[in-house]
């Protein structure tokens, strides 16, 4: 699933092709993708202009004239291009069908320019809501949602007080929305790296040290993903058809009975499963 590297690098992608533009034309082909399109959604989006755009947690959320918000998430598959770029380029599995004509494209933004932006998710787990911009941090997809890890209410502190008594694995935390959004499975694992701690150390045990180097792992690890236009790993594609390249920068995910490239440290990245996720993680320099 496309964390929030990705879909910051997506929304960076389409927010100046959309922002001050309308949306001349509105297409869905279903009704539906992971829940149904709400009601009106071609009425409600038809000619009304992108003001402004963001990212919450893993939302792309287009704002509109009018007081509504387009909100977008994209699922393990989902995916949005612009059309007028160049083709989008193969994954390493396999060629990308985001585009017009494919099954798997189910609605399609044509703005006043021209431009088409196609939203393509073939195994429909993404899913697209209409809300008062105004009610957005009440609304039942962010109103249980943490802080995010690039934002000021970010912190070790912050870290420290949000893990206090608790014996849950540090890493488990890490991936828990209310406790912080958007870090990931793959970003958990390089900050964890980065920050020399355990993955399954009991979240309650680390000191204030601890938190405070941990916070800045994170948002370290996230910048340079984001830099890197995010990890293609399986469907990943950025809104103009590029592949992110943070994997060739992986220290410990993936990389399972490989030396560990912390210098002098000598042991081997080790690979277990944590709540159905894998972990890797060097047993020698992370406690």
């Amino acid at each position: 699933m496309p964390e929030l590297p990705e879909v910051e690098t997506v929304l960076r992608g389409i927010a100046p092709r959309m922002i001050g533009r309308r949306l001349a034309e509105v297409e869905a082909r279903r009704p539906d993708l992971r829940r149904p399109l709400p009601a009106g959604f071609v009425q409600r989006l038809t000619g009304r202009a992108v003001i402004a755009a963001d990212r919450r947690a893993k939302y792309l959320r287009l704002h509109l004239e009018g007081g509504e918000t387009l909100i977008v998430h994209l699922g393990m598959s989902g995916r949005l291009v612009i059309e007028d770029a160049p083709p989008p380029v193969a994954f390493h599995h396999g060629p990308s069908i985001a585009v017009a004509d494919a099954p798997h494209t189910h609605v399609l933004f044509r703005l006043d320019d021209g431009t088409r932006i196609l939203f393509a998710d073939p195994r429909r787990f993404g899913l697209m809501d209409i809300a008062a911009t105004d009610d957005l941090d009440a609304h039942d997809l962010f109103a249980h949602l943490g802080p995010e890890p690039l934002g000021n209410g970010f912190s070790g502190p912050y870290l420290a007080r949000a893990f206090e008594g608790r014996r849950a694995p540090v890493k488990a935390l890490l991936l828990d929305q209310r406790v912080v959004v958007g870090v990931g499975n793959i970003y958990a694992s390089e900050s964890l790296f980065e920050a020399g701690i355990h993955p399954a150390r009991a979240a309650g045990t680390l000191s204030a040290e601890d938190c405070d180097r941990l916070a800045a792992a994170v948002r370290a690890t996230l910048d340079r993903a984001i830099t890197a236009g995010g990890s293609t790993l399986r469907d990943f594609v950025g809104a103009s058809g590029e592949l992110g390249y943070f994997q060739h920068s992986f220290r410990v995910y993936d990389r399972a009975d490989a030396p560990c490239s912390r210098e002098g440290c000598g042991g081997t990245i080790e690979r277990v499963v944590q709540s159905n996720r894998a972990t890797y993680f060097c047993s020698r320099c992370q406690a």
